[in-house]
């Protein structure tokens, strides 16, 4: 047995490391940053066995050597000492304060920072009052102030720079625990049984690592500029011990007459610190679970477009309203290219409804998305197909192009109305903005023309409405806000991507039933997102029914419903609970047939 776990856990954690590497080299920069700071470190671990003169001897007869001297590649100091000597010893020491000082910053400001977010109330007030007291003082003021009280000298450097920089760590991860001490895998942790320090170790303390690596990984390099600042100061390394900041303060008063004694441990400094950010947003990027997945890159404002086949669509097609032909997106993973939509085809017409139907995760919002572009690149990419509307492939169109049809000829409805209107804006500023971007018209007419749509989705006192926020209004609603923003520019297509998933059954009647209205009195084309067979059999005159990115089945509503010829359409309708039928519902679903056997295209 421990022999297969071997067996299964390292092959996991390789690809692990692998996408980890993967993910870090992919960021140029922080890859810079990875091999700079790797040479660094490096070279001053090598300090001891390099060929190196020994550098705290002086000979006042060698003193400021130019660069490239005989046996002083970097010159000499003041003291005859070699310049390359003490800038790898003086790295080793500074690179050494510098991430011990991070470490213990980071320890103890994570565990308070731990202690006060869980902890709350009294204790939370307690603590953290203490810890604006400290950042109250400027934080190298307050370093020198405690080297001052323990002396000079590199330990207590370290002491004084780890301690200002507790307040950074305590704040940030205190928010973060304060945010999850009431989730409600926290609360089931509560309920199981397990004490508060178990709960902390093994509940919030996974979930707050990540933000205090991240925080580590970006300090660290300040933390090596404040230790090379109080060198500098003569409060740090004493002579005959170097780091850079006490090379840098003896090189000052040598400014103009040896520079290069002064601008070598200043271009060393710089090198350390802008490698270490560098690398740290190289980490930032490994310890994203979004990234790790297979999204290789950055974020891109637009869909990225790849098509290898772009078939030309016939006559029906362009004389339809919408119609996809042949379309194909996919995902960017581990393994290469995964597709999600495959050789999507369907048409919809004017004034009509088309009923996109199957169950979660097979296709139908990635399908609706890639119509306008709005797949998110990375990792999403259109690979083949077209999309014409009023005759016109609008995936050949440049970015431009494409976003005067979204909110103009193509609205979107989607799912969860909560998520997608700004929390701090009101539903008239949003509505009235929906107008805006694509008729040319004032504040004021727009707000009109704002408070005319929420009355026309039936929304009472309209103008009161108007002024109140999202959090405010029910999720029936909001729901017709999001209706009233898709019809402020009088489209000709109405995309609605499950518009009642989230609703009673109440208030789901009335928003179909103000959808039916708005497709009779304005000719809108609907093509309607659901899993719910009873919205399609009252609103939809035909159906598409997708398994796994295929349409398997389409026709009309009736036809369909009354007599499926797909396996995976029959096992659909069959799921859906008959009144009075009781146990013999479930015995009924057992015994039909796969969904995959011969009647209709395989998965």
């Amino acid at each position: 047995m421990s022999t297969q776990a071997v067996e299964v856990v390292a092959p996991e954690r390789d690809g692990r490391l692998r996408m980890a590497w993967r993910l870090l080299m992919n960021n140029r920069l922080a890859a810079a940053g990875f091999y700079a700071i790797t040479l660094i470190v490096v070279m001053a671990l090598l300090a001891p066995v390099l060929p190196l003169h020994d550098p705290d001897i002086t000979s006042p007869a060698d003193r400021l050597l130019p660069v490239l001297s005989e046996g002083h590649m970097l010159g000499t100091d003041h003291l005859g000492r070699d310049v390359l000597a003490r800038l790898v010893w003086g790295t080793r020491v500074s690179l050494f304060v510098g991430i011990a000082a991070a470490f213990v910053a980071a320890f103890l400001g994570s565990v308070i920072g731990l202690v006060a977010g869980y902890a709350g109330g009294r204790a939370d007030n307690l603590i953290m009052r203490g810890i604006d007291m400290l950042m109250a003082f400027p934080y190298i003021l307050l370093a020198l102030a405690i080297v001052a009280v323990l002396g000079p000298g590199l330990l207590n450097a370290l002491y004084a720079i780890a301690i200002v920089n507790i307040p950074f760590f305590a704040r940030n991860v205190r928010g973060i625990t304060l945010g999850l001490s009431h989730r409600e895998f926290v609360d089931a942790a509560r309920l199981s049984g397990k004490s508060h320090i178990a709960i902390v170790a093994t509940e919030i303390l996974p979930n707050v690592l990540p933000i205090v690596v991240i925080t580590m990984s970006t300090t660290i390099g300040w933390m090596i500029l404040e230790t090379a600042g109080l060198s500098f100061l003569g409060l740090g390394a004493q002579p005959p011990q170097a780091d850079l900041g006490s090379m840098l303060g003896q090189g000052r008063a040598l400014l103009f007459t040896a520079p290069m004694v002064s601008v070598i441990p200043g271009v060393m400094v710089f090198l350390i610190v802008m490698s270490v950010n560098l690398l740290g947003d190289g980490v930032r990027d490994v310890l994203d679970p979004r990234l790790r997945a297979g999204s290789l890159g950055r974020p891109m404002p637009v869909t990225r477009i790849e098509r290898e086949n772009v078939p030309v669509p016939d006559e029906t097609a362009k004389a339809s309203a919408l119609a996809v032909v042949e379309l194909e997106t996919s995902f960017e993973a581990r393994s290469g290219r995964q597709r999600a939509v495959k050789d999507i085809s369907f048409t919809l017409r004017k004034g009509e409804c088309l009923g996109l139907i199957g169950e979660s995760g097979s296709g139908k919002s990635v399908t609706a998305l890639s119509i306008l572009g709005l797949v998110a690149s990375p990792p999403g990419v259109i690979t083949g197909g077209a999309v014409t509307i009023e005759g016109r492939d609008v995936l050949s169109l440049d970015e431009t192009q494409i976003a005067s049809f979204r909110g103009g000829k193509v609205a979107y409805i989607f799912q969860d109305p909560l998520t997608t209107l700004h929390p701090l804006f009101t539903i008239g500023e949003q509505v009235a903005e929906a107008v805006r971007a694509h008729q040319p018209v004032g504040r004021a007419a727009a707000h009109r023309k704002a408070v005319e749509l929420l009355g026309t989705v039936q929304i009472p006192d309209p103008e009161q409405r108007a002024r109140a926020y999202p959090h405010e209004l029910s999720g029936g609603q909001r729901q017709r806000v999001g209706i009233a923003m898709a019809l402020a520019n009088d489209p000709d297509i109405i995309i609605a991507d499950e518009p009642t998933t989230a609703l009673d059954v109440t208030v789901q009647a009335e928003i179909l039933r103000l959808l039916q209205v708005l497709r009779r009195e304005r000719g809108l084309a609907l093509l309607f997102i659901t899993h719910d067979f009873g919205v399609v059999a009252e609103i939809c005159d035909r159906v598409a029914v997708m398994r796994h990115g295929e349409i398997v089945e389409t026709g009309e509503t009736a036809a369909v419903l009354g007599n499926p010829e797909h396996p995976y359409t029959k096992r659909l309708i069959a799921c859906v609970p008959v009144p009075g039928q009781g146990r013999g519902f479930l015995d009924a679903i057992r015994a039909m047939p796969p969904a995959d056997i011969a009647g209709g295209r395989s998965a």
